[in-house]
């Protein structure tokens, strides 16, 4: 399946580093207190996983996070039979422990996955708050604690890919962005060790390669990109080369469009 990756319980103090943008912190919260889902929409790169594992963490709550794709279903999520043995028994998948231990369940790029998974999400993001699992004939009531997360990235939407309003309506919803620029000078020079002083320029060449989204890219430079910058200048790479490698190979193909963004490059860096 290899869709599963899990964080165990913690507290406040072993949250990952998060800085908030507005009162995203507050409404996962409210929604976690409330028994409620929450949908969190943004682009690449903008800190959408990073916010829900801090979330987890700062709430003492375990998180079994779930990258959707083409191929994942339903069976991925709630589980199947599997031979062990010579025996045939039934392994829960990843939304099913989350059921029955109370924890966190974040699908990530939830547009991604088959429809048949939506469905599977329905009476969980009501007040059944149940989970029926047809091949046990088990209706698993969600334990306390219990919170479906969701996240996608508007921008890559088309008409075969999109969630139905009888699925967007049934969760809370947040739209992130990228953090302002002396906030993501912050967050770079914090995770990379590099000097706030540096890592400043790291961070207006990739508010001008995201101005490109839509013309020459598809999808504007991510912080986490930043970031990887910015870890190998400090860790004694040269300027150009750590950007090339980092906010412009992973960019574009195109020996065109990577040449026009070599030259925004030059203009900011001399």
């Amino acid at each position: 399946m290899n869709v599963l990756s899990q964080s165990v319980e913690g507290g406040a103090a072993d949250a990952p580093f998060y800085v908030a943008q507005g009162a995203e912190c507050d409404l996962f919260e409210a929604a976690a207190r409330n028994n409620m889902a929450l949908l969190i929409k943004g682009p690449t790169g903008c800190g959408k996983t990073r916010f829900v594992t801090h979330m987890a963490a700062r709430l003492g709550r375990p998180l079994y996070t779930v990258a959707c794709h083409d191929d994942l279903s339903a069976a991925d999520l709630i589980g199947r039979y599997l031979l062990k043995g010579g025996d045939t028994v039934w392994a829960d998948g990843p939304l099913t422990r989350a059921v029955r231990e109370g924890a966190i369940c974040y699908l990530d790029e939830i547009v991604e996955a088959r429809k048949d998974v939506t469905v599977v999400l329905h009476p969980l993001t009501d007040d059944r708050r149940i989970l029926p699992i047809d091949r046990t004939g088990e209706t698993l009531v969600a334990a306390p604690g219990f919170m479906l997360v969701a996240s996608y990235n508007p921008g890559y939407q088309n008409i075969l890919k999109t969630l139905k309003p009888s699925t967007r309506q049934r969760f809370l919803s947040a739209t992130f962005d990228f953090p302002p620029a002396d906030q993501e000078v912050a967050i770079v020079a914090q995770e990379s060790g590099l000097d706030p002083a540096k890592c400043r320029n790291l961070v207006r060449l990739a508010g001008k390669f995201r101005a490109l989204k839509g013309q020459d890219l598809e999808e504007g430079v991510s912080s986490r990109l930043v970031i990887y910058a910015a870890t190998l200048v400090a860790t004694g790479m040269p300027v150009m080369q750590a950007i090339h490698a980092a906010m412009i190979e992973p960019l574009s193909d195109d020996e065109d469009v990577q040449q026009g963004l070599a030259d925004i490059v030059t203009a900011v860096f001399g």
